[in-house]
């Protein structure tokens, strides 16, 4: 397996070939270039703020340029857990947003015309066990009556329809999810936020962030300057330099292989309808097709992407791929790869100030839609004066319990094993 992603070899990704020197002074400065950074930055730029977007690497270059092109609706928790404890009102904003936040893609993508596949082919959230499979009738009652939302079942004898695999228990569909390239997206934003009159400044990590009365002064490895606001969008790669918020993200390793063109009658019997498919355990996987090839991922290790993480992540996860679907058996698997997912420690997404910065973190996998219309929405909240409105800041942004963390996530060997143990106890 080529350690390499794939999905940057669809696309000519936004280089650092020719730096933007760091100016002297900005309206708003965004620390990093993902979908949240870009996303702002064409929302303030077309408002005729003076925007820069300082990235550590290059444009484009983090989790944002590697996840598995999913863009879907709902929240890393559940609904159900989401009225529980923050009241039914704020709830139904809070799921709203997960609807909005697809649309928002959508949108972006008609109105800058960037040509990432976009396709509303839905997703499909397979039951590992009958169980699974009852607990989803319940789902299916509970959004039509909560939410007004359709979701609907697949009984374990139609699942072939959905999937050509055996392993599953039934499933749920929610048809307006939709999928892209996201490396195709994130350079399609690149390329609008510049359009729109943003600077972005690729290999100017942030090195210290210092606010001085109305203004800040941040300094990077290539030059500092001054802004009036600043916002960070940093998401699973959040460093020391926003002590703070680093202290509240938990970055957690997502791995995904990709495998050598199939047939086009071997792609139609895996996925007969292009969904963008995971499963209900723990530790779970999730694979989709594009361009007849698979792309197949999951939490095979929890720790961020380095060279060996990837090559063990790699192996772990042909052989989850062929235990779903054993007729890829003989399919050479040709690129492997990782990337940081951010998770807070209630699993949620938050969206705020702090100290007079703004930030939108804590997508927990959910960052194609969710940090693309946050990125909008903050932006928005931003220039209206208005973000402790904003649904996504209404609630509490935990610290670790007892404060046992520095932003080092040295537990998530236990949190890994503690993953398993759920998925075999149920």
């Amino acid at each position: 397996m080529n350690q390499q992603i794939y999905w940057n070899t669809t696309v000519n990704m936004p280089s650092d070939s020719s730096l933007h020197p760091i100016p002297q002074k900005a309206d708003v400065a965004i620390i990093g270039s993902g979908y949240t950074g870009l996303s702002a930055a064409i929302t303030l730029a077309k408002r005729g703020v003076n925007v820069v977007v300082l990235e550590a690497e290059t444009v484009g270059w983090g989790a944002s340029s590697r996840n598995g092109g999913m863009t879907l609706t709902g929240l890393k928790v559940p609904m159900q857990t989401i009225i529980k404890k923050y009241g039914r009102d704020l709830a139904k904003e809070l799921f709203q947003a997960s609807i909005d936040s697809v649309n928002t893609v959508e949108e972006i993508v008609k109105q800058e015309g960037i040509n990432c596949g976009f396709a509303r082919t839905g997703h499909l959230l397979a039951a590992n066990k009958p169980k699974h499979y009852e607990a989803l009738k319940d789902e299916v009652d509970f959004m039509a009556k909560e939410f007004g939302h359709k979701v609907h079942l697949v009984p374990p004898k139609d699942l072939h329809s959905e999937i050509g695999s055996t392993v599953y228990h039934g499933a749920l569909v929610d048809e307006v999810s939709a999928g892209l390239n996201p490396a195709q997206f994130v350079a399609g934003l690149a390329n609008a936020a510049e359009k729109a009159g943003a600077m972005l400044c690729a290999r100017a990590r942030v090195t210290k962030i210092q606010r001085s009365q109305n203004l800040f002064l941040i300094e990077t490895e290539r030059g500092s300057l001054t802004a009036e606001s600043v916002f960070v969008a940093t998401s699973g790669y959040t460093g020391n330099v926003t002590k703070k918020l680093q202290k509240k993200i938990i970055p957690v390793g997502s791995f995904i292989i990709a495998t050598e063109r199939l047939s086009d009658d071997l792609a139609h019997q895996l996925s007969p309808k292009n969904r963008m498919i995971f499963d209900y355990k723990h530790y779970l996987n999730y694979f989709r097709l594009w361009e007849n090839r698979m792309i197949f991922g999951g939490r095979a290790a929890f720790f961020p992407e380095n060279q060996n993480t990837i090559a063990q992540s790699g192996e772990i996860l042909r052989r989850e791929m062929i235990q779903v679907y054993p007729q890829l058996k003989d399919v050479n698997v040709e690129f492997v790869w990782g990337g940081t997912l951010d998770f807070a420690f209630d699993m949620m997404t938050h969206a705020g100030e702090m100290d007079g910065i703004y930030y939108s973190l804590g997508y927990a996998g959910h960052g194609v839609a969710m940090g693309t219309h946050l990125g909008k929405t903050v932006a928005e909240s931003m220039l209206n004066g208005d973000i402790k409105d904003h649904p996504f800041a209404r609630f509490k942004f935990p610290n670790a319990p007892l404060g046992l963390y520095d932003g080092r996530p040295w537990f998530l060997p236990f949190a890994g094993l503690w993953h398993k143990i759920l998925d075999f106890v149920e």
